[in-house]
């Protein structure tokens, strides 16, 4: 069994939350508190991190947030990668496949430059582009598969010519590519009714699920559709909600509290669901 998988289930389990924190973090949006820092994003991560950590199973690193900024952002991933616990799982939000050798070299630095558990990738090039991922038996590969942005209806939704929908044959194709437990699907929580469709339909995969808080899904509609039977192999990503609570924060504590009270408020949810 991968073994990233593995940590991922043990942290759900031991705190009985499905609850990853997207670390989204904008430059321009993070609290005036964190400006004056000789590095703020790593800064704000680390605050993040530390006000999360008791309620989180994993954090996810949207690397779009990190390229924007360069060499300097690629360094803050890198600064950040370090905070997150050793018990939580480390997504690399990436959505890469290309060509197999490009893929490699992708894989490469996701799984071994920068040590992150697990990827997400996208399917749309077949199996051949996302092989080299799913070589890392020890990781976990989240496969896009249904969406939870409007414009899913594009492609996601479209029906093939024997009627099922295209994210149906992604999820198909993703529990025959998975090695050692390793594969997982994105499925967005906006989509609830067809979640638990998806979930019925391939119980031994690993389920990410945005669009939880600022998209408006609904939390408890994704505990309950989305994790298996044994209330495991799930993570719920929250994102904004968490990392930008309103208010103004004079003092980095202040923010702190204010982040952890929003994290043990979602972890308080799930718990009555699992």
């Amino acid at each position: 069994m991968s073994t990233a998988r593995e940590k991922a289930n043990h942290r759900i389990s031991s705190i009985k939350s499905l609850l990853c924190v997207g670390l989204d973090s904008d430059p321009e949006k993070i609290p005036e508190v964190f400006r004056g820092c000789p590095d703020p994003v790593p800064a704000f991560n680390r605050s993040v991190i530390r006000a999360t950590k008791d309620y989180t199973a994993a954090y996810k690193v949207n690397t779009a947030f990190y390229e924007a900024s360069g060499v300097q952002g690629l360094l803050d991933m890198e600064k950040t990668l370090v905070e997150i616990p050793q018990e939580c799982l480390s997504i690399a939000d990436a959505k890469r496949a290309d060509i197999g050798n490009t893929s490699r070299k992708y894989a490469q630095a996701f799984f071994e430059h920068w040590p992150f558990d697990a990827v997400t990738v996208a399917p749309y090039m077949g199996f051949d582009s996302v092989e080299p991922f799913f070589a890392y038996t020890d990781k976990l590969v989240f496969v896009l598969c249904l969406t939870s942005n409007a414009g899913s209806q594009d492609f996601e939704e479209q029906r093939m010519l024997d009627g099922r929908p295209l994210y149906e044959v992604v999820l198909e194709h993703v529990a025959g590519w998975q090695r050692s437990g390793n594969a997982g699907v994105v499925v967005g929580a906006t989509k609830s009714g067809q979640l638990g469709e998806l979930r019925r339909k391939a119980p031994e995969l690993f389920f990410l699920i945005p669009g939880v808080g600022a998209q408006g899904g609904s939390l408890e509609d994704a505990v309950r559709e989305g994790a298996d039977p044994k209330g495991e192999s799930a993570l719920i990503n929250v994102s904004r909600s968490i990392i930008y609570p309103s208010g103004s924060f004079r003092y980095v504590e202040e923010y702190e509290a204010a982040v952890s009270a929003e994290a043990e408020k979602i972890h308080n949810a799930m718990r009555l669901v699992l």
